[in-house]
């Protein structure tokens, strides 16, 4: 295994600028999931790494090598698809080997990386059947075992789980999560769908527009995104954000007026923000509690509902906030019933709040103020996939 850096890797396609200065550094053995909208350039990328696309410049390295201008062959490198590109006339065991074949290795040591990959996936019993006569979580295993029998230096999956229904790509997730730590190997995973980033990888490169908007691990993106892009991409269903005003800001925080939270004071020093700046606050669908006697202290707001859904073990309540004409959702632990049309107190801890700058985007609470929250870790971990 190898790890990957990029310098200042960039794309074009004529005079459309795809990529405009990528640098990362991939540690051997990491797992890291480019993450982003769809055209923001993630794919790409991954296809520069593969050698399917040139670079127009920049630095590809893979272990020790600069691999910049190799063909695909000799990067030592294996891509799983979003298609499978499966030969539909060859068996699975032939469909694992073909690639070894080409390269004139051993038929004793093509047999022993072919057998070890189907145990290591639980193929065994499907090596004599065709392409056609499988599952599409059993054509997706046989792709990634071809991928494992080349033994390469960085294994590269673009979109492996689209094709699969939902029950079926939260199970094949769990098995290449497992095989990354079986195998202890570098991949780099792309995907559109922010949930699988944040469950499976140890660190995430969210794109937007060809840029990196920031890396970090999944709790860093949630807890302390960089900025509303981020805030807004990472956590299902999004952050609410709500437009506002700084009436002054000192060493000893901020005073704001933000829609449907009235006039505020949040504990929150920055040296970017000043009197009259236009902001935006940002508040996580889970980060609202209900307000009762004994509960949580904070910001009180009045939440008028148009419905709700529960699903048993959480309950999302869709609607306003009063004084406010921006959509919002509140997502709340447990079954609650709450009656359409009804208005709740709700309440939010005031160190759960973020707050961005209008213009730019930027989040002017900091990096590492979220990180420290006193919020219990299980019920942080669990709010990565549910926002």
């Amino acid at each position: 295994m190898a790890g990957l850096k990029l310098n200042d890797i960039r794309k074009s396609f004529g005079h459309h600028t795809i990529l405009h200065g990528i640098d990362l550094d991939v540690r051997e053995g990491e797992f890291v999931v480019l993450v982003g909208p769809s055209g923001c350039g993630k794919s790409t990328l991954l296809r520069l790494v593969a050698g399917l696309e040139d670079a127009s410049s920049g630095q590809i390295i893979i272990g020790e090598d600069d691999v910049t201008t190799a063909p695909p062959g000799d990067r030592g490198i294996a891509m799983v698809f979003q298609s499978y590109a499966l030969y539909p006339h060859m068996t699975v065991a032939k469909n694992l080997s073909f690639g070894l074949e080409n390269l004139k290795m051993s038929r004793a040591e093509i047999d022993q990386r072919v057998m070890e990959a189907a145990r290591m996936l639980a193929i065994e019993p499907l090596l004599d059947r065709r392409p056609k006569q499988l599952s599409g979580g059993q054509r997706q295993r046989v792709a990634i075992g071809r991928a494992i029998v080349r033994n390469p230096k960085l294994f590269l999956f673009d979109e492996p789980l689209s094709n699969l229904d939902a029950a079926l790509r939260v199970q094949t997730r769990g098995e290449i999560s497992r095989l990354h730590k079986r195998l202890g190997a570098t991949m780099i995973y792309v995907t559109h769908d922010q949930i699988e980033a944040m469950t499976m990888a140890d660190r995430i490169v969210v794109l937007n527009a060809g840029r990196v908007e920031q890396i970090g691990t999944p709790l860093e993106l949630f807890e302390a995104p960089a900025n509303k892009f981020v805030a807004g991409f990472i956590g299902s269903p999004q952050m609410n954000f709500f437009e506002g005003k700084l009436l002054s800001a000192g060493p000893g925080g901020v005073a704001l007026e933000v829609q449907g939270f009235g006039p505020i004071n949040l504990p929150i020093e920055t040296a970017n923000a000043v009197a009259g700046q236009a902001v935006i606050l940002g508040v996580r669908p889970s980060h609202f509690e209900l307000a009762k006697d004994g509960g949580p202290s904070g910001i009180t707001v009045r939440f008028n509902v148009d419905y709700a859904e529960s699903i048993g073990t959480d309950t999302y309540i869709y609607g306003k906030l009063e004084g406010s004409e921006t959509a919002t959702i509140a997502h709340l632990p447990d079954h609650i019933a709450i009656t359409d049309h009804s208005s709740l107190a709700l309440v939010v801890r005031p160190q759960r709040l973020h707050l961005f700058d209008a213009e730019s985007g930027e989040n002017l609470t900091g990096t590492t103020r979220n990180m420290n929250s006193e919020e219990p870790s299980s019920r942080r971990m669990s709010n990565f996939a549910s926002g």
